[in-house]
């Protein structure tokens, strides 16, 4: 492998500062494009996924408990307790609702900063060559569908900066014939952020066990038995705390929900996703085959593939109609994006054999190529569905979502301006609006609704519509959760809402002051002020 020469160090160190000064400016920008103003005051406000761990992480700092509503029932309606934790912390500072989020987005600007670092390294690591981990962290950077659920409060960007450590690590061991303890550590610490980062977990693993026989027994000790481990200890956690072993989003998500649909379901977002990335360029780092073999390119290949094949068995996620890469794959773009580059560059050197070894000019044309044909490619990937995309790439429309998180905080502001402390209310966008307003909610999806969760999914008999089928947005039951419950405001309905007709007779409609949008008040009830 060709060594990178002092002078080309200097140079790549330069380019490197430049990309990561662009990076703060873009992220800040965006931060503030993500935020808006209502009644003179700014509102910072993450994806809505984000908003309900940020309503479980206000609960637990408030001494309530990991709990959605303050007193009531224990149900783990997040995957996500590690970042729960992570979000609780800001909640012990005096910071009004409407900036607290701000911090979260900062912090995961800085987690995919940090992660700039790691891919950088694991590039020239991988080619020995300084333009392959620049080229990266370019399309790392400003990759769109990363940057948004990062820069929206997911726990994307420390999986993201957790992935890329432990690929550092994985690949220097892999070079140094050298056993880290801290693979394991780390790995077994993202168990704790989602549970089903198991996937990479095993992966590397698996990877170290078959093509490391010198240190087999450590990678067996240490790998086993951090797994075991940190899986027998959130697991032990839920059956005392929450009585059940697993999530409530998991029975949500996949109870009910035969394996043949939920598989072809995730194909056909799989399908969407290489689609408007380019099929050539999702298939180009498979080329790096036909010249490298190692265990270094076998490992990143197998953390995409197995970050794919999750998502497909899964069912992908209930973003695909945004375009880009859902949750389950953003995390692993950086590796796509170097093996993307890496092979590339191998193609190139394979064409032009020695040539670009003995003339400069064509080195430096080479290499010209390369960096066009990345930042083509860059491009490309954020050609998400139409033109907006790119728009919203370059922030001359507002971010994906922000519209969205606008309308739901002002639905907030208006169950709040109508109602006492005491009203219930039931929701379909079970963070922003519990969170801003402070109400007890119902959640109608069924998220933190043990009764919704178990039910069985909506349109998966023989009229079972691929486009329909949103994972977490399948369940509901109006004659539960509006019949029986009798909530005090019906914010918003799903799906069918003449279904929910019956179960509202005694309700009046009322035109809200902030969204301007219709929600529905029972009557007589004392918990409503007008």
């Amino acid at each position: 492998m060709h060594k990178i020469t002092p002078l080309l160090r200097r140079k790549s160190s330069i380019f490197f500062a430049i990309i990561l000064f662009a990076y703060l400016i873009y992220a800040g920008l965006y931060i503030h494009e993500t935020s808006f103003v209502i009644d003179g005051e700014r509102y910072y406000v993450l994806f809505d996924d984000a908003m309900i761990s940020m309503q479980y992480a206000r609960n637990l700092a408030g001494g309530y408990g990991l709990v959605w509503n303050p007193g009531g029932e224990l149900v783990e309606g997040y995957t996500n307790p590690l970042w729960v934790l992570f979000m609780s912390v800001f909640h012990l500072f005096p910071i009004a609702a409407s900036k607290i989020s701000l911090y979260i987005q900062i912090s995961g600007a800085v987690f995919l900063f940090i992660s700039l670092f790691f891919v950088k390294w694991i590039g020239e690591e991988l080619s020995g060559k300084s333009i392959v981990g620049l080229l990266a962290v370019l399309m790392t950077a400003f990759y769109l569908p990363l940057i948004t659920w990062a820069l929206l409060g997911m726990e994307v960007s420390i999986l993201t900066l957790a992935i890329c450590v432990a690929t550092w690590i994985a690949i220097r061991g892999m070079r140094r014939d050298a056993f880290s303890p801290w693979l394991y550590i780390i790995l077994g610490l993202t168990t704790l952020v989602r549970i089903d980062m198991l996937v990479p977990y095993l992966v590397i693993l698996g990877i170290f066990i078959i093509c490391d026989p010198k240190h087999r027994r450590q990678h067996l000790l240490w790998g086993v038995g951090m797994l075991v481990i940190f899986l027998a200890g959130q697991t032990l956690f839920r059956l005392l705390y929450y009585g059940e072993p697993l999530p409530n989003t998991y029975y949500l998500k996949m109870a009910g929900y035969p394996i043949f649909n939920r598989v072809k379901r995730g194909l056909y977002a799989f399908f969407l996703f290489g689609w408007q990335l380019n099929w050539m360029l999702l298939f180009l780092p498979l080329s790096i085959l036909i010249f490298r073999r190692d265990r270094q390119v076998i490992l990143l290949l197998l953390l995409i593939l197995g970050q794919f094949a999750y998502s497909i068995y899964v069912g992908g996620d209930a973003w695909e109609h945004k375009g880009g890469a859902n949750r389950y794959i953003a995390i692993v773009m950086p590796i796509f994006f170097i093996l993307l580059v890496y092979a590339i560059r191998l193609i190139f050197q394979a064409l032009l054999g020695g040539l670009a070894d003995r003339k400069q000019w064509i080195r430096v044309l080479s290499d010209g190529l390369l960096v066009l044909i990345s930042c083509v490619a860059l491009f490309n990937a954020n050609v998400l569905v139409d033109f907006k995309s790119i728009e919203r790439w370059v922030l001359i429309r507002r971010p994906e979502f922000t519209r969205g998180s606008e309308h739901v905080v002002r639905l907030a502001l208006d169950v709040k301006t109508i109602t006492n402390p005491d009203a219930s209310i039931a929701v379909v966008t079970a963070g922003s609006i519990p969170y801003f307003s402070e109400r007890y909610s119902i959640d109608l999806l069924g998220k933190n609704d043990p009764v919704i969760a178990q039910e069985k999914p909506r349109h998966l008999g023989s009229t079972y519509n691929l486009e329909l089928f949103r994972p977490g947005h399948m369940k509901w039951n109006y004659q539960y959760s509006i019949g029986e419950l009798q909530p005090d405001v019906v914010v918003q309905l799903w799906g069918d809402t003449d279904e929910a007709e019956e179960y509202m007779s005694n309700y009046v409609p009322w035109q809200g002051e902030y969204s301007n949008q219709k929600i529905y008040l029972r009557s007589g009830s004392e918990n409503i002020n007008r």
